[in-house]
């Protein structure tokens, strides 16, 4: 099976590199990596450029934001299934898509999702919040359970026949799609019971109290869109992360 990974960057030159060097990294072979920047100005095309001949596709042009980038990705890609790793992270280690691969083998199901841990912005090892998610059902999507996105990779074909990212969504677009493939059309997941992700804290949706309204405005307009859940989803979501605080192991 070909993996697609997916890099959407803009000025970011600090972290990119720990997120190309983490692709490479990977002992599954069939990787199909692409890099979507944004016409960064800062010198990410440059450190970029120091790898372009071990990525696949590398697009530099403007863009509406990170999950345009992803769209073009998406529309690039060629692999059966597609996962995405944003330029702050990397993958917990070098079998992490070896891994996927052969849950996606064993279990038969469209899509694959596991563990993230959020870690220090400049000591990776260092964990601030453990995000554990446990097996899935409707009903615990409906009570606010989701997947880490970044976690999440689905079988190619889901995203030419259900869509991409809205970019209508600032903030949200990821758990419209979420809510869209697991629960508006039910595409079939199953639950890699480790962690895959390691994701620097000070994320978009997290920078500031705005940023949380927004967020949380834009979590009821997707749980409207796929006919999901309500207000309480939106609460036991919020109140499901507590725990993610207390696990750091």
């Amino acid at each position: 099976m070909k993996v697609s990974i997916i890099t959407s960057v803009w000025n970011n030159k600090n972290t990119i590199e720990d997120a190309i060097k983490s692709v490479l990294s990977q002992n599954y072979r069939d990787i199909e990596y692409i890099v979507v920047d944004g016409a960064s100005s800062d010198g990410t095309i440059e450190v970029i450029k120091k790898y372009e001949d071990k990525i696949s596709t590398f697009v530099s042009e403007k863009d509406k934001g990170i999950y345009d980038g992803l769209n073009k990705g998406v529309e690039l890609a060629t692999g059966d299934i597609i996962g995405f790793l944003h330029s702050d992270d990397i993958y917990a280690d070098e079998n992490i898509i070896s891994e996927v691969v052969e849950a996606f083998k064993k279990n038969g199901t469209d899509s694959i999702y596991g563990d993230l841990v959020y870690v220090d912005k400049e000591d990776t090892s260092k964990i601030f919040r453990y995000w554990k998610s446990g097996n899935y059902s409707f009903k615990k999507l409906c009570n606010g359970w989701m997947p880490p996105h970044p976690t999440f990779f689905v079988k190619k074909e889901f995203y030419d026949r259900y869509g991409k990212f809205d970019l209508d969504f600032g903030i949200a677009a990821d758990y419209d799609f979420m809510l869209r493939m697991l629960g508006k059309y039910k595409i079939t997941t199953s639950y890699l019971p480790k962690v895959l992700y390691k994701m620097r804290v000070g994320g978009a949706s997290n920078r500031s109290i705005k940023n949380i309204i927004q967020k949380s405005r834009e979590d009821i307009k997707a749980l409207k869109n796929n006919g999901i859940g309500g207000i309480h989803t939106i609460v036991m979501k919020n109140l499901s992360k507590i725990p993610q605080f207390l696990k750091k192991s």
